[in-house]
């Protein structure tokens, strides 16, 4: 089944976003990093925002950037040649909303990569939303998302467990595909945010499945189940990551450096401790699987009282180390799902954690590195 997005629920996206955008703050280097190859060096080269201005006007000749040789407006500060012409290590597909180049969604873009390609294949989007579920196949590996930051670049779809006919398929992004890597961008899933206990309601921003992938200054939008880290290796660097309930899930083993984790879970009255959120929920199922996700000076704020983990599967492994926590996070810390046989093999750490959300005195299941 393929859901739509309607006009409300186009609107309260665009609405949301800007919302969320307004109040996030990142260091001014949050969205580079340091090139160690000249392909990388290119690639950090596609991110700086200065644009030569390339003005057109009624009687101008440049056939660039137009609608069939007719003056586009919108296209007035694009550079009249972008994107780059190819190299043998690098291929520019460029996405825009108001067709200023060759592609006006992004699966488009995705599927005009060939397949089984060895070089690496820049899928640039210019800032907007793009309103479209997005696959990356296994036979595409070595893509790049370049958006323009996360607060101005997103793709959005809404959605569900329900009518996508499972959770792992609801997602609004899926890559399959190995070396995978989105800078700066912002995947949402905008279905209603479901209440806690509600049926067939998970909704995914983003299944990660891929060998190998790598997220620099992103941001990941959705309630419950928001981030599904599946499978593989992945890396995210100051990222921002934003549920409800099991908002980080699966069996990836993922490494999550200087990230924030917002918790949207219901408040809770003063004076009560009721669990409303989660942050993550880890499936690792056998104690020879080398998996498991690892937070390294995260911090984690937002509403709710919340647990940091629960063990999806029997074999769940979580660390939080250097992570700053608010006063949101439980004080036993962890969850078992209700099953006391998981204690003995989950393996939960919190190494040198601060804030008010960092007290172990209540924690069965925890043990401190």
């Amino acid at each position: 089944m393929i859901s739509q997005i309607n006009g409300g629920a186009a609107a309260a996206v665009v609405a949301a976003f800007l919302v969320f955008s307004a109040h996030l703050y990142f260091p001014t280097t949050a969205h580079l990093y340091c090139p160690a190859t000249p392909l990388l060096q290119g690639l950090s080269d596609l991110t700086e925002p200065s644009f030569p201005f390339c003005p057109l006007t009624g009687t101008s000749t440049c056939t660039d950037h137009q609608y069939g040789c007719k003056y586009n407006p919108l296209c007035d500060d694009f550079p009249p040649d972008f994107p780059p012409p190819d190299t043998p290590a690098l291929t520019v597909f460029c996405v825009d909303l108001n067709g200023c180049c060759d592609f006006t969604t992004v699966q488009a873009a995705v599927n005009a990569v060939p397949n089984h390609s060895r070089k690496r294949n820049v899928v640039w989007i210019n800032k907007g939303i793009y309103f479209e579920k997005v696959t990356v196949p296994a036979s595409k590996p070595n893509i790049t998302f370049q958006g323009q930051g996360f607060d101005i670049t997103a793709i959005a779809w809404n959605d569900t467990a329900k009518s996508a006919n499972g959770t792992f398929y609801s997602a609004s992004v899926s890559v399959f595909a190995s070396g995978f890597v989105a800078k700066n961008i912002s995947f949402i899933n905008v279905a209603p945010i479901p209440r806690p206990g509600a049926v067939d309601a998970q909704a995914v921003a983003i299944r990660i499945s891929g060998d190998q992938a790598a997220f620099w200054g992103c941001g990941f939008f959705g309630a419950q189940d928001t981030l599904h880290d599946d499978r593989g290796r992945h890396y995210f660097k100051e990222c921002f990551i934003q549920g409800s309930i099991d908002f980080i899930f699966g069996d990836a083993r993922s490494l999550y450096e200087n990230c924030r984790l917002i918790s949207i879970a219901d408040p809770v009255p003063s004076g009560q401790r009721s669990i409303t959120g989660s942050v993550t929920a880890h499936g690792r199922v056998s104690e020879d699987d080398n998996t498991g996700y690892s937070f390294v000076k995260c911090s984690i704020g937002g509403t709710g009282w919340i647990w940091l983990g629960r063990a999806w599967r029997p074999y769940s492994r979580v660390v939080f180390a250097y992570a700053s926590m608010s006063d949101i996070i439980a004080s036993e810390g962890w969850n078992d799902w209700n099953d006391p046989s998981r204690d003995q093999t989950v393996f939960y750490v919190e190494y040198k954690c601060t804030g008010d959300g960092a007290n172990l005195a209540d924690s069965a299941i925890c043990s401190e590195a």
